[in-house]
């Protein structure tokens, strides 16, 4: 093969190969978050703080696949009395593509009371498929991994809330659907949340300008309603979750955002 038709043909595969990725990672812009973020909560039931999360943000990035990603950590844990009847510590998180805000793997290490399960899953972008395995807690080693085909850019649900943090939500109107498809534990989900409008809402971190949603929940046996959680996100640019209400069967449990560091933009609190 001439010299001048094999850098032809290697260009041509190097280009179908920028194609694919391309295809299998279209860019989404970030203007919400950046490493570093800490944002950490409270957990309330009725009156009482029952618990205490956070969510991370690494301050390195992290390569995997190949490509260059977001390391982000999820933490819930009970606190005080309820601790000692119903211990709770779990922890979530996922490596998220710096571009595509879609992930390339999610794990799950739940720890409440006796029950414990560590999960992994694998996203493969490029070929739709999935990966999720599971730790089997008698033997300590990873039973069969179950295999999913999966639509183009499918997210876990912590590139969902990073996605929801970047929509441009310039010409929603109040009462319009917002819709966010996602993967979770063996299941394709197409989540709905309604958009209610803005208020101002008063937490432990100051009174902060919010925008309101209510997720469309499916029949299940915790939730009250599909309009039983309500949720508050900032209304600026980080569009961070300040607070989260949610109607339960037996009573009502919270999420309150106590305080924050490392964010990109300036919160949209009111000066009093």
């Amino acid at each position: 093969m001439k010299r001048g038709a094999f850098s032809l043909f290697i260009i041509a595969l190097l280009s179908g190969f920028v194609a694919e990725q391309n295809d299998s990672y279209p860019p989404v812009k970030n203007h919400s978050f950046t490493r570093g973020e800490v944002i950490n909560f409270k957990m309330t039931y009725g009156i009482f703080t029952v618990g205490k999360g956070s969510v991370n943000i690494h301050p390195k990035y992290f390569r995997i696949n190949n490509r260059d990603c977001f390391k982000i950590d999820v933490y819930g844990k009970t606190v005080g009395m309820v601790d000692w009847v119903a211990d709770v510590d779990d922890r979530w998180g996922a490596y998220i593509d710096t571009v595509a805000m879609i992930p390339h793997q999610f794990y799950r290490r739940i720890r409440e009371g006796r029950y414990k399960k560590d999960e992994w899953t694998n996203f493969d972008q490029i070929n739709h498929k999935i990966e999720v395995k599971t730790l089997d807690n008698e033997t300590g080693k990873y039973k069969p991994s179950q295999h999913y085909d999966a639509p183009a850019q499918v997210r876990d649900m912590v590139a969902g809330f990073l996605l929801l943090r970047n929509m441009d939500l310039s010409r929603v109107k109040v009462a319009d659907t917002i819709s966010v498809k996602g993967f979770f534990e063996d299941q394709f989900y197409n989540f709905k949340i309604l958009y209610m409008g803005k208020e101002t809402i008063k937490v432990k971190a100051g009174k902060i300008r919010a925008l309101v949603f209510k997720p469309v929940m499916p029949d299940n046996k915790v939730f009250d309603g599909e309009n039983s959680i309500t949720a508050w996100f900032s209304d600026d640019k980080n569009r961070i979750p300040i607070k989260i209400n949610a109607n339960m069967f037996i009573g009502s449990a919270g999420v309150e955002l106590t305080d924050y560091a490392g964010l990109k933009n300036p919160l949209n609190v009111v000066q009093e």
